[in-house]
């Protein structure tokens, strides 16, 4: 997902960029009337999908509650950086240096990766509302999560699996630092549990076409197929899946719940149907809180089904509402970073908060199946795994 450009890293020396954020310091945490929020997605480009969804739910967080928050306006800053981290690193620093952001949100982990050192340089809470690799919060102490990891779900699946009967398992991944996380946390707790993992197949990230490696895993007779693909992509792989016989092989399909994305599961038909995952989020979640904010993003999209990638960015901007509650306003970075730290509440998802050592989400992990609601399907959760933390930075501990 990182195509290629010229180098951009020298469009702001660092040293120049220290200079200025210095001198600007004091006036971010000075009482201002309006509070800049610098968004940094892929609103075009491989994954211009996920950036939109995010912004979509920015918009309809900010008009339910407002523009105000402790008496100082917010104004967001939306910069589109076309899915190309070298474009994700010059925006932050454009609005760290020209347009003096007191909050970033970052978006995809190559982006995410790319913008942590102006983060850090620049003191700059940063919200990280789409990637779910769990080093990124490691990349720069000013980094927060409120969207999950891929360990969170592809551990919990994983054991689910073996619970159920698997034996034999083949990992398709997309070739990118997610998926491998997905399959290592999958690969640790399947063994671990007494199961073989036969192979791992990686498909290309970039137009890929899943067929070959879906004929290459049934040909490896496993009882149980782990899949990690991005949002996006789901639509695509159920049909070539379906298209394999894969559907009616008795293969068990399990992911994590990046596969049955219900921005993609209403076109997925009946591909779908039956598989089970381990995801934070459903848009049949049966909560009220839910049931409210589907229904509100659906009437704010023109019809579009909520999904996981959208409550990152619903879930970011109510961080950042209530740490700016809790400091009354002042945005200094350490005072709304520790701010941050600890807070909880209660998201269409569930309940959730932000792990006070990691800066990670702690957040409940649904196992799910899909199954028809209404003629359509959704992933219907079925289990839950509580004040689940990422798995990767406990084992690190």
């Amino acid at each position: 997902m990182s195509p290629k450009t010229g180098s951009v890293h020298k469009y702001f020396a660092i040293a120049g960029l220290a200079i200025a954020t210095a001198a600007l310091g004091c006036g971010r945490a000075a009482a201002e009337d309006t509070i800049k929020i610098g968004l940094v997605m892929p609103m075009t480009g491989a994954v211009g999908a996920a950036g939109q969804e995010v912004a979509a739910a920015v918009r309809l967080y900010m008009a339910q509650h407002g523009d105000t928050v402790a008496g100082k306006k917010i104004e967001i800053l939306l910069r589109d950086d076309g899915s190309v981290p070298d474009v994700a690193k010059r925006l932050a620093q454009e609005l760290a240096v020209n347009d003096h952001v007191a909050i970033l949100g970052a978006g995809t982990t190559p982006s995410a990766m790319s913008m942590a050192p102006i983060a850090t340089e620049a003191k700059i809470p940063t919200v990280v509302m789409i990637s779910g690799t769990s080093v990124v919060t490691e990349r720069s102490p000013y980094y927060v999560r409120t969207c999950f990891t891929l360990g969170q779900q592809s551990g919990i699946i994983a054991d689910w699996a073996i619970k159920n009967g698997s034996h034999k398992a083949v990992s398709v991944l997309s070739d990118w630092a997610p998926g491998a996380e997905a399959g290592k946390a999958f690969e640790q707790h399947f063994t671990q549990g007494g199961g073989q993992l036969l192979d791992t197949l990686k498909v290309p990230l970039q137009n890929p076409d899943f067929a070959p490696f879906l004929q290459r895993a049934r040909d490896l007779q496993p009882d149980t197929l782990f899949v990690f693909v991005p949002a996006g992509q789901a639509g695509t792989f159920a049909r070539q899946f379906a298209e394999r016989g894969l559907d009616k092989s008795g293969i068990k399909l399990v992911g994590p719940g990046d596969i049955v994305d219900d921005n993609d599961l209403a076109a997925t038909g009946d591909a779908l149907l039956g598989v089970v995952t381990a995801g934070f989020y459903s848009a049949a979640h049966p909560s009220k809180l839910n049931q409210d904010y589907v229904a509100a993003y659906a009437k704010a999209t023109g019809g579009k089904r909520a999904n996981f990638i959208s409550v990152g960015g619903y879930d970011g901007m109510h961080l950042i509402y209530a740490a700016l509650e809790k400091t009354g306003g002042n945005t200094d970075p350490d005072k709304l970073l520790a701010a941050m730290k600890g807070m909880s509440w209660e998201s269409p998802r569930g309940p959730i908060s932000i792990d006070p050592e990691t800066r990670d989400i702690i957040q409940n992990v649904y196992i799910r199946k899909v199954e028809k609601r209404n003629g359509e399907p959704y992933a219907v959760e079925f289990e839950t795994f509580e004040h689940v933390k990422d798995p990767l930075h406990q084992a690190a501990k």
